[in-house]
């Protein structure tokens, strides 16, 4: 039950927030951890996920996201499109993490929605804050980012799959 709780309060709310840093990380890291068979979603409407066309696809999503978010020409994630993309990801993983712990698919969609409205404005006004008051180059801001979503995926999809 503890761990369910964690999972629920913890785990896709961070899903959602890191989808909110990196649009297609946890995407890319819940299609690895179906496709491992680590998430009873096989027999569910979220079956594609573990598909190696899926993990292919948001994984080559992922790596793209990594070296655009680099680009001097990349928009805000807070713009209007990439907003969008990051609150529907966001509100995909939560809900899919939900099912795969027998939850209420629409409480994760909620938590990886609010999650990723979190992730996305709070990550772009720290990086702002790092860069522009600190001095910090922001290549080395974003590469932080990258590997904050990297492990924090991981971890909450092992949270999640624990």
């Amino acid at each position: 039950m503890a761990i369910a709780m964690l999972a629920w309060m913890i785990a896709i709310p961070a899903l959602g927030f890191m989808t909110g840093l990196r649009s297609m990380m946890p995407m890319a890291v819940l299609c690895w951890f179906a496709y491992l068979h680590h998430m009873p979603i096989h027999h569910s409407w979220a079956f594609w996920v573990a598909s190696p066309i899926s993990v292919g696809v948001f994984s080559v999503l992922a790596v793209g996201e990594l070296i655009g978010d680099k680009l001097p020409m990349t928009p805000a994630r807070t713009a209007i499109g990439p907003l969008v993309a990051r609150i529907c990801f966001g509100g995909l993983v939560g809900t899919i993490a939900a099912m795969s712990l027998r939850g209420a698919p629409v409480e994760g969609l909620l938590l990886g929605v609010l999650g990723a409205l979190a992730g996305s404005f709070l990550g772009y006004h720290i990086r702002i804050w790092l860069t522009k008051d600190f001095g910090w180059p922001d290549l080395i801001v974003a590469l932080a980012e990258d590997i904050i979503a990297i492990v924090v995926s991981v971890y909450a999809m092992g949270i999640v799959t624990g």
